[in-house]
């Protein structure tokens, strides 16, 4: 994974994601699911993108579990855009990364 990219889990979640500064996009994955690691690049690519302006994250649903279900993720990968400890964006399933972009920089 890219320096850029944070591991958040149960346990960190409320203080790297809901009380962060700015906005924070996580990737919400699993080991066994081929879209996820077909998506993983674009959120590398992304991270690095906006490298100081946004916090890019995954998160493990197998491993952390009640996060996963506090936020309803019934389908993986799935990207929610958090600003401000609300959810703002989300995307499920595989995403062009021009279209994710654009709906990250709404709130940017």
């Amino acid at each position: 994974m890219s320096e850029n990219i944070q591991t958040f889990t149960d346990s960190n979640f409320d203080e790297t994601v809901i009380k962060a500064g700015g906005p924070v996009l996580v990737d919400f994955w699993a080991e066994w699911c081929g879209p996820c690691k077909r998506l993983a690049p674009t959120v590398e690519a992304l991270a690095g993108d906006y490298a100081g302006k946004l916090t890019v994250g995954k998160l493990n649903v197998d491993d952390n579990p009640n996060t996963a279900f506090k936020f309803q993720i019934r389908g993986i990968p799935a990207l929610l855009l958090f600003k401000g400890g609300q959810v703002v964006e989300s995307v499920v399933g595989l995403a062009p990364k021009d279209d994710l972009k654009r709906r990250i920089d709404k709130h940017l």
